[in-house]
């Protein structure tokens, strides 16, 4: 059984909001095994509801314990980062532009200027990502 400090009814209520409303299911399940953590389940049964390890389940605790709300989040910085920052991508959309069927080309142009190796494909996403800003 985890040490968790009593939850405030106001902390609690604001919980089960996030749980229910959180448009990451990460947020959703971390605010719903603190719900339940603070119901006094064992953990043995909040592995198994959460399909979680010991580890995680203590990672998220430690998180709840020292950084509050905030501690349901993830931080930033997790994940692929982009190949091209904003400078290139902008470039990339330029040579597109003046030679649109010839993305090998541009592919070429990116390996000489940059020496980065991408692929088409790379580039159609820049593009897509492109008109959906616009």
């Amino acid at each position: 059984m985890f040490l968790l400090r009593d939850i405030n009814p106001l902390s609690l209520k604001l919980l089960n909001r996030i749980y229910r409303e959180s448009r990451h299911h990460q947020v959703r399940q971390r605010a719903h095994f603190l719900i339940l953590a603070s119901q006094n389940l064992t953990n043995k049964n909040l592995m198994k509801i959460f399909k979680v390890s010991y580890k995680t389940m203590y990672n998220w605790l430690n998180r709840w314990e020292y950084e509050g709300m905030l501690g349901l989040y993830n931080k930033p910085g997790r994940g692929r980062k982009e190949t091209f920052n904003s400078a290139q991508s902008d470039q990339i959309k330029d040579w597109v532009k003046s030679q649109p069927k010839q993305l090998k080309q541009v592919v070429q142009k990116i390996k000489e200027e940059w020496c980065i190796n991408t692929s088409t494909e790379t580039i159609k996403r820049i593009i897509k990502k492109k008109y959906e800003l616009a």
